[in-house]
């Protein structure tokens, strides 16, 4: 657990394990982040392939934040927003190929959604 401290309303650190000093009053624990891997569903889609067939996708996706503060001010709800990049990401990847390739090269297609969501989270 991470907790992002906050001075008269400014970020002003995050906390960690081990020792931490607060000052009442000035300090306030803003947000609670969990470090932990998180297993989040994604929902049903549909997604069209290459030669204009429709599938129906979801999958599941894990997430670790790496670092609190761009986690709780770089967007509104951080977990919301990973979940729909996943979405988005894979109706994108999907409609690159055909339906035959999509069973043949699933190794390569998971490959491919997974850069794509790390390469938006760093």
């Amino acid at each position: 657990m991470a907790f992002v401290i906050e001075r008269f309303g400014k970020f002003r650190r995050t906390m960690t394990a081990g020792l931490n000093f607060v000052i009442p009053f000035i300090d306030r624990v803003a947000y609670k982040v969990s470090l932990k891997e998180q297993a989040r569903d994604v929902p049903s889609q549909s997604a069209i392939t290459k030669d204009n067939i429709t599938l129906t996708v979801d999958g599941v996706l894990y997430l670790k934040v790496l670092d609190p503060e761009k986690a709780v001010y770089g967007i509104e709800d951080y977990i919301f927003g990973v979940v729909q990049l996943a979405q988005t990401t894979m109706r994108s990847e999907i409609g690159k190929i055909s339906l035959d390739k999509t069973f043949e090269e699933r190794e390569q297609l998971n490959s491919a959604i997974v850069a794509a969501i790390n390469e938006a989270g760093s």
